[in-house]
């Protein structure tokens, strides 16, 4: 379960291919938290990327709004791509197989979009 950083985008790849992208924000259990060398402690919470290429799961995953709970079911993956400057670079996704919105966030915390 988690809540937005990032609304959730849709983006079409070269290959015609349709993906939603979005990042979710998941908090830390506070009485797990790292703490860094010098004692302090370390994040509260946790960013995930996520991609939807399923189309249902895409179409649910545009309906949410920032502030909403949701549930993601998926796969960790890790995506290799090229830079602009020709640098390989990888990142971590979740790739979900299937979503569901929780709760809604409350009409002041919402995205006015």
């Amino acid at each position: 379960m988690g809540g937005w950083r990032r609304p959730p985008s849709r983006g079409e790849l070269p290959s015609g291919d349709e993906v939603v992208t979005w990042r979710v924000v998941v908090a830390r259990d506070p009485t797990n938290a790292p703490s860094g060398a010098d004692g302090r402690s370390g994040p509260t919470v946790d960013t995930l990327d996520c991609a939807a290429w399923r189309a249902g799961v895409r179409r649910q995953a545009l309906r949410w709004r920032e502030g909403d709970v949701v549930e993601i079911e998926g796969a960790v993956h890790r995506r290799y791509y090229r830079t602009g400057a020709g640098q390989t670079v990888s990142r971590h996704e979740i790739v979900a197989h299937r979503v569901r919105r929780l709760g809604r966030a409350p009409a002041d915390e919402r995205d006015p979009a």
